[in-house]
């Protein structure tokens, strides 16, 4: 079925990236900016992080004597988060966004997964890359350990993708998963340690919410970028258990239901 499944997506590689550029190009479409729209939002996202939050708030974490620890700790987790959410979001409804698409043309529609996943990523390579610029300028920039980012991305985008299908397939026939996961999802948030380090709650609460698999990714993402130390990876074994297990019942479902999707349409 994989072997298939990726023959069928490169046949129709040139629909999936003329989708994703159709995408890009119409989230800026008759704006006055245009092109700039891409740079100037993340870009005032991140100023405001690094340098309000540590200069202006005077925020500091606990045991790192760094003025611009807090804002590079908290820019880290909301563009990680960022990503993780967009992929759930557009693939929980990407199958009843595309219904006409779906009954007019004869295509996988498993690329639309693919699709979301390019997108998704377009939009987060522009951010990281200003990110990684302003902490050059900065004097912040991590040293060898920004090497693991990539692998830190494939084990999330694993399991956002994963956990979306399953979402995304659920949700054409039964509407109130997406309703339930918009207030799952920030629920979701607030309990991984994005705008608050782990260590500061309770000992008591620690172990529990070390059991949310984005816990430990961005914990290691936030160890790459403050302190250019290495993510431990047995500790995240667990997140790439959880997102090939979302991979596998996601395709099973899709399989078993996916004769009947066009009608629930």
């Amino acid at each position: 079925m994989l072997s298939l499944l990726g023959r069928d997506l490169w046949i129709y590689r040139g629909f999936i990236l003329s989708s994703v550029k159709r995408d890009f190009q119409s989230r800026y479409r008759n704006s006055l900016l245009g092109a700039l729209w891409p740079l100037l939002q993340p870009l005032a996202m991140i100023l405001i992080y690094t340098l309000i939050f540590s200069q202006v708030m005077r925020a500091r974490l606990a045991g790192v004597d760094d003025s611009l620890a807090y804002g590079i700790f908290i820019c880290v987790g909301i563009l990680t988060w960022g990503l993780f959410a967009e992929v759930l979001n557009r693939s929980l409804t990407m199958f009843l966004d595309n219904a006409n698409l779906l009954k007019k043309l004869s295509f996988p529609r498993l690329c639309l997964p693919v699709i979301v996943f390019f997108s998704a990523l377009l939009n987060f390579a522009i951010t990281l890359g200003l990110f990684l610029v302003v902490l050059a300028l900065i004097g912040r920039l991590p040293g060898e350990a920004l090497v693991a980012l990539p692998l830190l991305l494939g084990l999330q985008l694993l399991l956002a993708l994963g956990l979306g299908l399953l979402l995304g397939v659920l949700n054409v026939f039964f509407r109130d998963v997406g309703q339930l996961f918009s207030i799952g999802l920030q629920l979701w948030f607030w309990l991984t340690p994005i705008v608050y380090p782990l260590n500061i709650l309770p000992e008591a609460l620690q172990p529990w919410l070390a059991l949310n698999p984005m816990s430990g990714l961005m914990q290691a993402y936030q160890g790459i970028f403050l302190h250019d130390a290495w993510p431990n990876w047995p500790e995240l074994l667990p997140v790439g258990l959880v997102g090939v297990s979302c991979w596998i019942f996601a395709l099973l479902l899709y399989r078993a239901k996916s004769a009947d999707m066009l009608d629930e349409l």
